[in-house]
């Protein structure tokens, strides 16, 4: 089959400076993709920030014979959202693809962390998807075709300890997949989230050892995120990806059982091995679809 090539294509991607961002700019631009390389430039915490780290990367694209622009917005900051596509379409004239990258950490336990950790973590990696997304919809829309792909994490999907923000800002992303997935198929447009382990800023404090580190290269989660962007990407999928494995993600219910408009909470208890038995599990692709799993339920079906 042939290689998949992004010529003529645009794609903006955040928090490019380093790390799984940089290799997403640089793959895609090996590939014929003409790059916005978005980054702050800030510390891991999301203090202070600069313009140098999204210009290197930008440089390596130049090297490499391709396009790219750099671009040193806050994905918070709905102005700076507003320039970074401005930027794109002044430069380019359209826009393809979405990689929302960007992210900080501020980790503690619930207990000791502060709210404004928690909201800026938030702000940060949810609405500094959403935000971006926002302000390329229509453009993608009257183009009838886009590819968006967003940032979660096995932290949202399953829990980590110390990271309620993160955690919840992560399976906030999932959320707003489902629903853009639905809502962009008429016109071309897919939306898919990459959950990645790689050795990276956001990682360097965790204690792992050296060979663990090696073998979480950030540009072995990249060959699935770009398969992601192409045009033949699936869409509404949470695709895992570190070391060279790749694996799908899903959200699932089981089968359960009907105990009918008068149950008690003892049916419910003597029933927990049957509501929680895995045997016809099903990962369902829209909320109407488990809708109307409920109503065949209370007819009894």
């Amino acid at each position: 089959m042939a290689d998949i090539r992004f010529d003529g294509k645009v794609a903006i991607v955040t928090g490019a400076g380093g790390g799984l961002g940089r290799q997403h700019a640089l793959e895609l631009a090996r590939r014929g993709a003409k790059v916005v390389v978005n980054d702050l430039g800030g510390s891991m915490d999301g203090s202070g920030g600069g313009s140098d780290a999204a210009n290197k990367v930008v440089e390596e694209i130049k090297a490499l014979g391709g396009e790219a622009i750099a671009n040193g917005s806050s994905v918070t900051d709905d102005a700076g959202v507003a320039r970074m596509v401005q930027d794109a379409m002044d430069a380019w004239g359209r826009i393809d693809i979405l990689i929302a990258n960007a992210g900080i950490l501020r980790d503690k336990s619930f207990a000791k962390m502060e709210f404004g950790d928690f909201q800026v973590v938030v702000d940060v990696h949810l609405f500094g998807t959403v935000k971006p997304v926002k302000a390329v919809w229509e453009i993608m829309r009257t183009q009838n075709y886009g590819r968006i792909i967003v940032t979660t994490s096995s932290s949202g999907l399953y829990g980590n300890f110390g990271q309620s923000n993160y955690g919840a800002a992560k399976l906030g992303l999932i959320g707003f997949m489902n629903t853009l997935k639905l809502e962009g198929q008429k016109n071309n447009i897919h939306v898919n989230a990459i959950s990645p382990v790689a050795a990276t800023r956001m990682t360097e404090n965790l204690g792992m050892p050296a060979e663990a580190l090696a073998a979480l290269k950030p540009e072995l989660v990249t060959p699935g995120v770009v398969f992601l962007c192409s045009e033949e990407a699936p869409t509404g999928h949470i695709l895992t990806a570190g070391a060279g494995a790749f694996a799908l993600s899903r959200i699932v219910e089981t089968e359960g059982v009907y105990l009918g408009p008068n149950a008690t909470v003892e049916q419910v208890r003597d029933s927990w091995a049957k509501i929680t038995d895995d045997a016809g599990q099903k990962a369902y692709l829209n909320g109407g679809e488990q809708s109307g799993k409920f109503f065949r339920k209370m007819a009894g079906g």
